[in-house]
Parts: C-alpha cells; structure tokens; sequence
C-alpha cells in the first residue's frame, strides 16, 4: 500500500465525483443511504446498548456507501445487499470491522463524555435524544461552550476513521494501523481535504438557498417546506457519503492481488475503485 499526494484541487473533483456518482444511479444510491441510516435508526432504539451498537455499525455504513459509489462508478446497479458487505467477507475481515467500529464508539462516547466536563452532560443529552432542544438551552454558553469542544474533537476523530473502512475491507490492514494510515493521508493531502470540506459547504448553501427560494413561492406551508428540506438533506447527505470513495481512490495505490489474505476470507465483493478520473455521464 502507497500513499499518494494529490493537488488541493483534486479536493474540488471528490466533491463533482459524489455528485455524479449520484446523478448516475440517484434512486440506488439514495434508497440505500436510506435504509442504512434507517438501520442504525432502529439499532439505537435498543435499551442500554441501543446507541454504543448504532455507533460501533457506522463504519460498516461507511464502507457500505463506498462500495455502492464503487459499483455505480463501474457501470453496476448498487443493490442493497451491499449494507452487509462488511459482514460477507470472511470471519477475518468482520472480526476487525467491529473492532473499527468499538473503536469509533469508543472514540466518539469520550468526545461526548468530555463536553460533559463543561455543561454537565446537557449537550450530550440532546444531542443523544435524551433532552429537548430549547431556546434557553441554546443560549446557555456552557452548552455552547460545549458544543464547539465536540466539534473540535470529531474532527481529528473522523480524519483518525475516514480512510479506516476502505483500509479494513481492500487492503487487509488492522484496525489500529487502519487509523494511523487514514489520518496520515488526510494530513498530508490537507490542501485537498480543505478544498473539499468548502466544496461541500459551497454545496450546503446552495441547498439552503434553493430551500429559501421555495419557502417563498409556497408561501409558509409548513408541511411542504418539512418535506421539501428533508429530502434536500438526504440527497445532499448521500452525495457527500457518496464522494468518500473518491477520497479513498486518490489517497491510495490499488492493492496488488498478490496480497496474502488468511485462508477463511473472501476476496471482497466489489474491487477497489480503479485509476483514473471520475466517472462522466
């Protein structure tokens, strides 16, 4: 495995990438985001560990999302048996897709636990579900204080686990090193992770300003503006899941297929995406 160094304007290409990616199979790729999210919906509803099990299965939402992008790049229809292909590889790759995945909870519950030090637990609240949103508490400057502290601390943690799912599932790498690797690639294509994280905000504002515009022609119908930003926010969401893999290809040389694999493991369903630029209608 070799890590690549790509101009801060490849950042730009990730974002059309997860655009196109979606334009090519929208019905797919949307009905699968859908029904992933829909999932960790119903797992979190378990008592006590509900929201831990929800936490320790994104990263196989992730690598789901990005084996989905990778069969609509290669011409292929994503079916939805692609959300359990983290778990069809072989007993090999799914023991280390759960370590990824207690490793993101863990990582994720002790950023949630620390914003606790400042307001006494009440972001970690609301933002679990547990307490509602109000004005007042809004207002508060602990819970502000708070909530800018997590927001500090899940940016290292996604960078730590943005790479990890490709990295477990094409390249066979541990989940520890997996981490290492992810945020390696992340730091040192930082000009391009920039470029992307303000594509995708230039993206998000668009969105907001197509939702003003149709405030204004529906003339304050509540129901139809609900309706309508929801399903702007879910397409929005599934072209930013969608141009991860994007991120991956770049940052990464293929693996070689004379890569030793344990002898109980699959070759994994969908290859990794290939060289090349991304895909045209």
């Amino acid at each position: 495995m070799k890590l690549r160094i790509v101009p801060a304007r490849t950042g730009l290409d990730w974002v059309k990438g997860g655009i196109l990616v979606f334009r090519r199979q929208p019905l797919a790729m949307a009905a699968l985001f859908f029904l992933s999210m829909t999932a960790i919906s119903v797992v979190s509803l378990f008592p006590l560990i509900g929201p831990a099990l929800a936490l320790v299965l994104l990263p196989s939402v992730t690598l789901a999302m990005m084996v989905a992008s990778a069969e609509a790049m290669q011409g292929r229809f994503p079916t939805p048996d692609v959300l359990l292909v983290a778990f069809r590889t072989g007993r090999h790759s799914l023991r280390h897709m759960l370590q990824l995945g207690a490793l993101y909870a863990a990582g994720f519950l002790l950023v949630i636990g620390l914003s606790a030090l400042i307001d006494g637990g009440q972001f970690a609240l609301v933002y679990l579900g547990q307490a509602e949103l109000t004005e007042e508490v809004v207002q508060s400057a602990s819970f502000q204080g708070a909530m800018w502290l997590s927001m500090a601390l899940y940016l290292p943690l996604s960078l730590l686990f943005w790479h990890a799912p490709g990295l477990v599932h094409w390249h066979g790498v541990p989940p520890v090193k997996s981490l290492f690797f992810s945020i390696v690639a992340c730091v040192r294509n930082l000009g391009a992770f920039t470029m992307y994280g303000l594509g995708w905000m230039g993206v998000f504002a668009i969105g907001g300003l197509v939702t003003s515009l149709l405030a204004g022609f529906l003339g304050g119908s509540l129901g139809a503006l609900s309706g309508i930003m929801v399903g702007l926010a879910m397409v929005m969401a599934t072209m930013l899941f969608g141009s991860i893999v994007f991120t991956f290809r770049d940052c990464f040389e293929p693996p070689g297929r004379s890569a030793e694999r344990p002898d109980d493991e699959e070759r994994p369903a969908t290859p990794p995406p290939t060289d090349g630029p991304a895909p045209h209608d």
